[in-house]
């Protein structure tokens, strides 16, 4: 395997390059803010209903204490890379620093998948939620076209083309933006819950962990089943323990993103301090608003009568008490929450691209900066362009839990490689170090892994397709025009502590 360590010098010597650099404008509280926007979406509405209808019951609410665990252990380590080498690339540099190219390139591709697919995704939904908004005041909408036989979501391309432009115009400028959307989510959000308290039954609590129902399964659903399920012959199983644990695998959904606030690292003033208190700061407030929302939603009504629904969500909650006019009051939230996610995303995506680029995997012309707002351009350009497209034109519902395991994968390496920095370079000024190394890091590496054996087989195999074309690209591309692999010899160890990375960098491309 290619153990070619990029050093943590060399990482943040290539943020000085005044064509290739990111302008630092980024606070805590931006940082924050940005959490909150790419986790706090329509998802809050929806998720913990469905996770309390068909797994969990009541103990949804623990389902979501899990997850955030889960979450906040992998977000310690990501902290404490960000802290440590506050450059663009989040998980991507991060394992270039201590596992080597090969392993930091699948990495990189496979947050691209996870951006990528997600901003597509949400665009999607997007303009389906823009048209339920409008419907709930009375005002019907199309949000799809027929043109020469396609059929196209036209609210889809436009959220993501106003978008591309902000960021291109400057990621303060749009933090701003996202700041204005993300406080009306927010306020929704609160409502709502203070509202649907009024309707909690302490009654509806019981049996809060409700007894297993065992369902049928078999060679015909071997798809959708989960790997782990696959693997053992497991049948899958309604609430109980196991149903708890297999909401908390649906909701953790609901957290990621917070890898993404990790990819603007090189925008942040003051990254040592600021970096870990945004992202902590940020996942505190998610864990408590969606612990709330479930709280509000298992006590309003029985989980059996969610159970009956179609497609619960809190709406059905506030429908199921008499109260319909929520429905529209949800619908703004949903449609305001999709927003900043969908920027978010985008934003992350164009980081990794740019982080890629930079270091030759991908063609180094991609990573100019623009003189005066120092934003990416070209690759956002690119990026909103091709995201656009494919959110306007195909059915990218289909990847959706390509999200999850782009994600998780990512969690686990970034996880280890805590451990693997730790051992290699002890002598990093860290902003911030993960407590109980190396426990800590290897319990969030393993319960990230197994919400990975969570996801369905149709999942896995879609993922395992995109590794093999990844590692395609890598070989007839981007192990040729690797800058650092021209400046340096293969080595079978990262460099040792203290010493210097033998070779001078290449120069431009």
């Amino acid at each position: 395997m290619n153990l070619r360590v990029k050093s943590v010098e060399a990482s943040i010597a290539d943020s000085h390059d005044e064509e290739r650099s990111l302008k630092r404008s980024l606070g805590t509280w931006d940082l924050a803010i940005m959490g909150i926007a790419v986790a706090v979406g329509a998802g809050i509405f929806s998720v913990g209903a469905q996770a309390a209808a068909n797994f969990a019951g009541p103990s949804v609410i623990l389902s979501f204490v899990l997850a955030a665990l889960t979450c906040g252990l992998a977000i310690m380590c990501y902290a404490e890379f960000a802290s440590t080498v506050p450059v663009a690339g989040s998980a991507y540099t991060f394992t270039y620093a201590t596992m080597g190219e090969l392993l930091a390139w699948i990495i990189g591709w496979d947050l691209i998948l996870e951006m990528f697919t997600g901003a597509a995704v949400l665009a999607k939904y997007w303009g389906v939620y823009l048209g339920e908004a409008l419907l709930a005041f009375g005002l019907p909408f199309p949000s799809t076209l027929e043109i020469g036989g396609l059929t196209i979501s036209w609210p889809a391309f436009l959220v993501v083309a106003v978008f591309t432009v902000l960021l291109v115009l400057g990621t303060h400028l749009t933090a701003r933006v996202g700041a204005v959307f993300t406080i009306i989510k927010v306020a929704i959000v609160v409502f709502v819950i203070v509202v649907g308290f009024f309707f909690v039954e302490a009654a509806n609590f019981t049996p809060f962990i409700p007894e297993p129902v065992p369902t049928e399964g078999g060679a015909a659903d071997a798809w959708t089943q989960s790997l782990f399920a696959w693997l053992t012959g497991a049948a899958p199983a309604q609430y109980g323990v196991y149903g708890m644990l297999a909401a908390a695998s649906l909701v953790f959904f609901a957290f990621i993103g917070f890898d993404v606030v990790a990819t603007s690292a090189e925008e942040v003033r003051e990254p040592q301090k600021r970096l870990p208190r945004g992202i902590f700061l940020g996942l505190g407030i998610v864990t408590l608003l969606y612990v709330l929302v479930s709280i509000v939603l298992t006590g309003m009504v029985p989980y059996t009568e969610l159970a009956q629904e179609e497609t619960p969500s809190l709406a059905t909650a506030f429908r199921l008490v008499g109260q319909d006019w929520a429905s529209a009051v949800i619908s703004v939230g949903a449609l305001a929450g999709l927003t900043t996610v969908i920027m978010v995303l985008l934003l992350g995506l164009s980081r990794i691209v740019f982080a890629l680029s930079r270091d030759g995997l991908l063609p180094r012309w991609l990573s100019h900066t623009t003189a005066h707002a120092k934003t990416p351009a070209r690759i956002t350009i690119i990026a909103g362009t091709v995201v656009a497209l494919v959110a306007a034109f195909t059915d990218v519902g289909l990847l959706e839990e390509m999200i999850n395991i782009g994600t998780l994968s990512a969690f686990v390496l970034v996880s280890l490689g805590v451990i693997v920095l730790r051992r290699t370079r002890p002598d990093l000024p860290r902003g911030f170090r993960v407590p109980w190394s190396p426990v800590l890091p290897i319990l969030a590496a393993v319960l990230c892994f197994w919400l990975m054996l969570n996801l369905t087989t149709l999942t896995w195999v879609r993922f395992l397709v995109w590794l093999v074309i990844g590692l395609v690209v890598y070989l007839a591309y981007g192990r040729r025009h690797s800058r650092w692999a021209a400046s340096v010899s293969e080595v079978e160890l990262p460099t040792p502590q203290g010493a210097e990375a033998p070779g001078t960098r290449s120069g431009e491309d």
